[in-house]
């Protein structure tokens, strides 16, 4: 194994002024460092991470709390996973992945272990209680979610509220009057997925003041249930002409179902989702939708964290960011085929 030995003999220089090369922790001559990287090159060194936190006090780790939940539909959650930790290894961190179905105690066993420099958390829930502990913890942290109070900790989401109300506007203004909304199953709404009620009430509000029959349904998170799910609400409702999803395996349900029934989308019913870009391609869904951010929601929260470690914001600023919707528009909506 290449030590930091090996590394001060090829560049002709001394074990101490290698290390403190590497480290930054005191001035060096930019002719000598640059000898020092060399050495690095040509060897392949890696820095030991165990000596490298004591010297730093930084680990280099980024812990994420994310949990995959049976009534949630794990690749959406994959999408936020992989915003976060792809980000983190743009900027040199590796992430410690927590599953753990008590999150306070994997939250208190490793940030009392120091083995991470700060925490991101999924999942995150109206009355979340894994906050106090993230409030009291050395680390500094993010949340990917906004709970009912997100006070003294940096929240990023996507603005469900106006997602709500932009599904309902966009196929209000092609002339729809009747429409179905596909939530979330009610349990994640029960565990505090604030997300759901806040797209669902915003929507329902919407489509009241603008004179819309909304017909609201809590869908399953798998197959085939989801897939029967759909197939009753369009015999259920049969003058919908739109049908607004904010629930993943609907969306992916929802080819097959259309495809049974010998409809198309936007000739005999329009359709806007909620999910990420990746995930329409990963499942090859022609449905336009609200892109979910997952990416930028990681980034977001990976750079706000990365400066908080750094010392580079005011630790007594907070901020949620709550990102604005947009519709990628897929072709998926027109007129109601009265209208044609």
């Amino acid at each position: 194994m290449v030590t930091i030995g090996d590394v001060a003999r090829v560049a002709g220089v001394s074990r101490s002024t290698a290390s403190y090369a590497l480290s930054g922790k005191r001035s060096i001559s930019p002719e000598v460092r640059e000898k020092v990287e060399e050495a690095v090159r040509s060897l392949g060194y890696t820095p030991n991470a165990g000596a490298k936190a004591l010297a730093t006090s930084q680990t280099k780790v980024i812990g994420l709390l994310a949990r995959f939940l049976e009534d949630e539909f794990a690749p959406a959650m994959l999408q936020y996973i992989l915003g976060v930790t792809n980000q983190a290894r743009e900027r040199g961190y590796d992430t410690l992945l927590l599953t753990d179905e008590d999150g306070v105690a994997a939250l208190k066993r490793i940030s009392n272990s120091r083995m991470v420099d700060g925490f991101i958390l999924l999942n995150v829930a109206e009355n979340d209680d894994r906050l106090d502990i993230l409030r009291q913890a050395p680390q500094p942290g993010s949340l990917v979610g906004l709970p009912g109070d997100p006070t003294g900790i940096d929240a990023f989401d996507l603005d469900f509220v106006a997602a709500g109300r932009l599904m309902v506007e966009t196929l209000h203004e092609l002339g729809h009057r009747s429409l179905i909304l596909v939530s979330q199953p009610e349990h994640v709404l029960e565990r505090g997925g604030a997300y759901v009620w806040r797209l669902a009430n915003a929507a329902e509000q919407r489509a009241a003041e603008l004179g819309i029959e909304l017909h609201h349904h809590f869908g399953s998170s798998s197959q085939p249930e989801i897939g029967r799910e759909l197939e009753q609400l369009l015999d259920e409702h049969p003058s919908a002409t739109g049908l607004l999803l904010n629930n993943e395996a609907a969306a992916a349900a929802l080819p097959n179902v259309l495809h049974s029934r010998g409809l198309t989308a936007p000739a005999d019913i329009s359709v806007i989702g909620r999910y990420s870009d990746d995930f329409a391609r990963t499942f090859s869904l022609p449905y336009s939708a609200i892109d979910s951010a997952a990416d930028d929601l990681g980034r977001r929260a990976v750079e706000r964290l990365i400066s908080r470690i750094d010392g580079t914001v005011d630790a007594a600023t907070t901020v949620v960011d709550l990102l604005a919707p947009r519709i990628d528009d897929r072709g998926s909506t027109a007129v109601p085929p009265s209208r044609h």
